[in-house]
């Protein structure tokens, strides 16, 4: 019986029975160093492919950017992205979503804890076990399903209050909110120029493209605290 899968990057998947041993080998030095290696509901999900310049990488960091200064100036938490490791276990969830944030009043609850190295050093996380407030994914060629189904209702099982799903690749610019409600997950209201609410932040967010001096694509996320 087989007990790993090589891939030709470099790295193994070990034979892994549970969300636990999951989590016990992306702590440890083992786990590859680059790609997106996620565990949802038993199934190993890997994606080693790289981002797209313009509807990934450049989408990415306007998201960041603007997030960071609403979240700073308002102290309300962490915003961090990337390889930053989500867990939950009643979901039987492990990902590195594109955007996560965890406002303090979770943090304070206990709704969501920071997890340690294995070697107990001080200030030293990997992790985030329990239910962020907020989760962005970007998606890309090998992620449309995954991000708009099996995501989609991953999040909602953990308890992720609002997910945010943005498409850049087509002639259409994607932005959705989906906020959780006892039924799953709903979309956020919008008005008649493009802005959706979001409970999380309680602005309202409008995501628009252009052409930028060299022909490429910008990003301009926009957002105001009350509607027209």
């Amino acid at each position: 019986m087989a007990t790993s899968v090589a891939f030709e990057e470099g790295f193994e998947i070990p034979f892994v029975r549970s969300l636990g041993e999951f989590r016990e080998w992306a702590r440890s030095d083992d786990f590859p160093e680059r790609g997106r290696v996620d565990y949802l509901a038993g199934r190993i999900e890997v994606d080693m492919t790289p981002e797209d310049y313009y509807s990934h990488g450049g989408l990415k960091v306007e998201l960041i950017g603007v997030l960071r200064d609403i979240v700073k100036a308002g102290d309300l938490g962490d915003l961090r992205s990337d390889r930053t490791r989500v867990s939950t276990p009643e979901a039987d969830l492990s990902v590195e979503p594109d955007l996560v944030f965890i406002s303090n009043e979770t943090f304070e609850s206990g709704g969501a804890r920071l997890v340690g190295k294995v070697t107990g050093e001080a200030d030293r996380y990997v992790e985030v076990e329990g239910s962020p407030d907020l989760v962005v994914e970007i998606v890309s060629d090998r992620s449309v399903t995954k991000d708009n189904v099996r995501l989609l209702a991953a999040y909602c099982q953990a308890g992720v209050a609002e997910y945010w799903v943005v498409d850049a690749r087509g002639e259409e610019l994607v932005f959705r909110i989906h906020r959780r409600a006892p039924s799953g997950y709903e979309p956020a209201p919008s008005d008649a120029e493009g802005y959706r609410h979001s409970g999380v932040f309680d602005r309202w967010f409008r995501l628009t493209r252009r052409r930028d001096r060299r022909g490429g694509w910008a990003f301009d996320l926009e957002h105001r605290q009350a509607p027209p």
